[in-house]
């Protein structure tokens, strides 16, 4: 007996042993074991994968994450230097564009603009740059490419260009660029700016239509629904505004003068495409599995996608053929300070690997930034350092935590704005089908205009503030009246003693009787008015609260208010067959100049229409007048004073509830150095510097395994297994009776 009972003590010490060795080689960390130590960035994205990443179709703030770093337009702007600075990327340096009369003779720089018929710009390459490995490059040793005429059953069941044995390169070249800027007619993709730059490219309207006979040629007789299509071969079809003299100098021709034209060059939208890379997916079998230029886009810069897992894991690593760009040595005092200067010259980029990890939900997204785990809580988000900033502000105990944690949480202005729109084609709020109808409906929007609340919303939800928005241009672009007594809005505030007042509730419910809906109904039918509001998330905890004050905000009017909350993709294909009414937008500026906001509702621009930007699909003439006269000035007072008709114009008719201009402050650990947010520069990746040493101790440090309970729990099974070892001692020692027989 006394072995059976031995045997049951070291059972007992062995499963206490064996859960302590376990326990003791668990953390918490969301990564695999040794994480903290590499040299690679961790962080978050909000709403699901990139909706694209092909070049010529992205145009959502979540894409730019990936679509920055791998790409490289001929400009970028200086990553230290305020007011915004143009610098060279691709090209060597800012091209000054040539202005030609309509007989082609040079003009001066101060010619007027409607003497000037074209800008010439010549955009210098720089020598030796280079494509990051693709097997779309890779060649025989006849020189003939190894994979661009895969027999069926070649392709197997590759999903990634990295799957493939060999890999090559070639030099970055003009044509590249030429080649990129003909693909923005493509009939193929999602192509938002065609229609503006159809407007300036010389021939570019003209190009689009020969590339769509050219695409029903290839197409003829094929499945509409094939993921497979035909090699697009831009290279046959030549662009007037579009060519390359030589290897190295990318020509651009303009019609007339568009000073913002150096500005689009700092974009992914004129960032170089490979024609061998879309010779490469367009190969039957491709597309079906997951190999398309959408989702694997090939580029020159510091970094290359290596792994994608829709709305769940991308990852980029370093571009091994990248040529380390050095980091600038140019800053202000403050940057100095901060010391943003302190790789002044260092090669770049300074990490090797950048995982993006999706997270529907914000509480676990900030519980992994507070656990140390997210180096920046949202990589291309300036706005999460807010919620930070609030909490300390609230409680003194988390103010002394975060500050003992050392995040960064700078705040400052930029140029950026949230707002509630109005889908001006829609019969019931937008534009009307008679004069008087839409004098109805206008009061309608000026009304709910009045009844939103932005300063109420800037106190409900302090994560979110900003300040309230009278316009659609932000204070520090040339042309704002914010923050002026010109500048305030008419038609939702008035002045009293100097300072902006919202319009009372009163006001916004006489212009809905005025508007045929007393009291919120329908003059005519007495039906409730009833609204659909479209929304680009799904409602999860965190977003029902901004959603439910959105519709109290309606039911101040008795609106009534249907939710409609869908993910993002479902919410820009409602957007774009204009099935939306009122919905929550926002928009980051592209460049900093008047004209990137005033376009949003430019009538050639229409999203629903002409897949373009303006997102309300709003259209008055007299306003695009005025935009055409605007656009072709340079900043001044001509300038200003189209600016103030035109916004005057918006406020009025109200295709917008002009809601705020956000503080931005993004959330950054104290060990990632280098970090200066700001919603123009979107290549930071290449910037940023990780002291991987002070991670590994902090994340050791803040996520200390609380012990006892389960060392409580391990010596009470233990505990368990001894007495029950002992009453199955006793029991072999009964007789029949249930008498204990003494040895």
């Amino acid at each position: 007996m006394r072995g059976v009972f031995g045997r049951w003590c070291g059972a007992a010490w062995l499963v206490a042993s064996g859960m302590l060795a376990c326990l003791a080689g668990c953390d918490n960390s969301p990564w695999e074991n040794g994480a903290a130590a590499q040299n690679t960035i961790y962080s978050a994205m909000q709403e699901g994968s990139p909706r694209h990443m092909d070049s010529v179709a992205s145009y959502w703030s979540n894409d730019t994450t990936f679509t920055y770093q791998i790409y490289e337009p001929p400009y970028g702007y200086h990553y230290l230097k305020r007011p915004y600075t143009l610098i060279g990327k691709a090209a060597e340096d800012v091209a000054k564009p040539v202005y030609l009369d309509k007989e082609g003779k040079v003009l001066p720089e101060d010619a007027p603009s409607d003497q000037v018929a074209e800008s010439v710009y010549d955009v210098h390459i720089k020598h030796g740059i280079l494509y990051q490995p693709h097997p779309a490059f890779a060649r025989d040793a006849n020189g003939n490419f190894l994979y661009h005429n895969l027999k069926p059953g070649q392709l197997g069941t590759r999903s990634s260009p990295l799957e493939f044995d060999k890999q090559g390169t070639r030099e970055l070249v003009a044509e590249d660029f030429v080649y990129a800027l003909k693909r923005h007619a493509t009939p193929r993709v999602t192509t938002p700016i065609y229609g503006i730059f159809s407007e300036y490219v010389l021939g570019l309207k003209e190009y689009g239509a020969v590339i769509k006979r050219e695409d029903a040629r290839l197409r003829a007789g094929l499945d509409p629904a094939s993921l497979d299509r035909p090699f697009l071969d831009f290279r046959k079809f030549p662009l007037e505004g579009a060519s390359a003299p030589d290897k190295y100098t990318f020509r651009v021709r303009i019609k007339g003068r568009y000073p913002q034209w150096s500005y689009w060059m700092a974009m992914t939208f004129m960032a170089p495409v490979p024609w061998e890379a879309e010779e490469f997916y367009a190969q039957p079998g491709m597309a079906a599995n997951g190999l398309t230029y959408d989702i694997w886009p090939v580029g020159t810069g510091p970094f290359m996608l290596s792994e994608y897992h829709q709305d769940r894991r991308q990852v980029m690593v370093r571009n091994p053929n990248y040529r380390g760009e050095p980091y600038p040595c140019e800053g202000s005092q403050a940057d100095k300070e901060a010391g943003l200067l302190d790789d002044c010259g260092k090669k770049t980029p300074f990490v090797d690997k950048i995982v993006i990890v999706g997270e529907r939900e914000q509480v676990p997204q900030r519980a992994k930034f507070r656990q140390g785990y997210y180096d920046l809580e949202v990589f291309e988000r300036t706005d999460k350092g807010l919620e930070y900033v609030v909490e300390k502000q609230n409680s003194e105990e988390i103010r002394k935590d975060y500050d003992a944690k050392g995040f960064r949480l700078d705040r400052f202005d930029d140029v950026n704005s949230y707002t509630i729109g109005f889908n001006m084609i829609d019969p019931v709020i937008g534009k009307g089908r008679t004069p008087q109808e839409d004098e109805r409906h206008r009061k309608l929007r000026d009304a709910i205009s009045i009844a939103i609340d932005w300063e109420e919303f800037a106190k409900v939800f302090p994560q979110r503030a900003g300040a309230t928005a009278m316009g659609p241009i932000p204070d520090g672009i040339f042309g704002s009246r914010e923050k002026t007594p010109e500048g305030v809005n008419p038609v939702t505030h008035r002045l009293v003693n100097s300072m902006p007042v919202r319009r009372s509730i009163d006001e916004a419910r006489k212009l809905m009787a005025d508007a045929g809906y007393p009291e919120g109904r329908d003059v005519e039918t007495g039906r409730p008015l009833v609204l659909n509001y479209d929304f680009y998330a799904l409602p999860t905890p965190e977003r029902k609260s901004e959603i439910d004050w959105v519709v109290r905000q309606f039911s101040k009017l008795n609106i009534q208010l249907e939710v409609r909350a869908t993910d993002n993709n479902q919410f820009q294909d409602k957007i774009r067959k204009g099935k939306h009414q009122v919905f929550w937008t926002g928009w980051n500026a592209d460049y900093p100049d008047a004209e990137n906001f005033l376009i949003l509702f430019y009538g050639p621009n229409s999203k629903s229409v002409s897949d373009g930007e303006n997102t309300t699909n709003y259209q008055n003439p007299e306003y695009d007048r005025l935009f055409e006269q605007m656009k072709t000035l340079p900043d001044g007072p001509a300038k200003q004073a189209l600016i103030d008709k035109m916004v005057h114009i918006l406020q009025v008719d109200a295709p917008w509830s002009f809601g705020y201009f956000p503080y931005a402050s993004a959330a950054v650990q104290h060990w990632v150095y280098n970090s200066k947010p700001a919603i123009l520069i979107r290549d930071h990746g290449r910037y940023l510097r990780l002291d991987v040493d002070e991670r590994v101790r902090r994340q050791a440090e803040w996520n200390k395994a609380v012990w006892w309970p389960m060392v409580l729990l391990t010596l009470s099974l233990a505990g368990l297994l001894l007495l029950a070892a002992r009453s199955f001692k006793r029991r072999e020692r009964m007789n029949a009776r249930g008498e204990v027989i003494v040895a």
